[in-house]
């Protein structure tokens, strides 16, 4: 899976923009996570189709970061997120981003952007949920 970063100016109006650029151009958003760092805001988006929306966006002169992020099942339960992160850290993997996509079923889907993903895909082999 792909995660497409913006890092703009944090203005009003921005994310009512940026959504509405999406699905003019008929680009669902999966997920969304937004977090305000100084002057700047962060977006964090998941779509079906990363190249398509990537290029709606830069065409609309946002600058865009694409990256790899792996989607994650684990048990809805207290502490079954410091087991994974702890195996992570324990393994010199450093979680980068985190967000939580779903929860249902006694389930939560995380999606999380490592510094090393082909270590962190080994490790996290029992986690994993694959793309069809």
């Amino acid at each position: 899976m792909k995660q497409l970063s913006l890092i703009i100016d944090n203005k009003v109006g921005t994310l009512a923009d940026i959504s509405f650029i999406l699905g003019k151009a008929r680009i669902n958003i999966e997920s969304i996570a937004t977090s305000l760092v100084g002057e700047k805001a962060v977006i964090m988006l998941v779509v079906k189709d990363e190249k398509r929306a990537r290029e709606v966006l830069e065409s609309n002169n946002y600058k865009v970061l694409v990256s790899d992020a792996f989607v994650v099942k684990m048990q809805d339960e207290p502490g079954e997120l410091s087991k994974l992160s702890k195996m992570l850290a324990g393994n010199g993997v450093n979680i980068e981003a985190i967000h939580v996509l779903a929860r249902e079923g006694g389930s939560t889907l995380l999606s999380l952007k490592v510094d090393k993903a082909a270590k962190a895909e080994k490790l996290l082999n029992g986690y994993l949920v694959r793309e069809e």
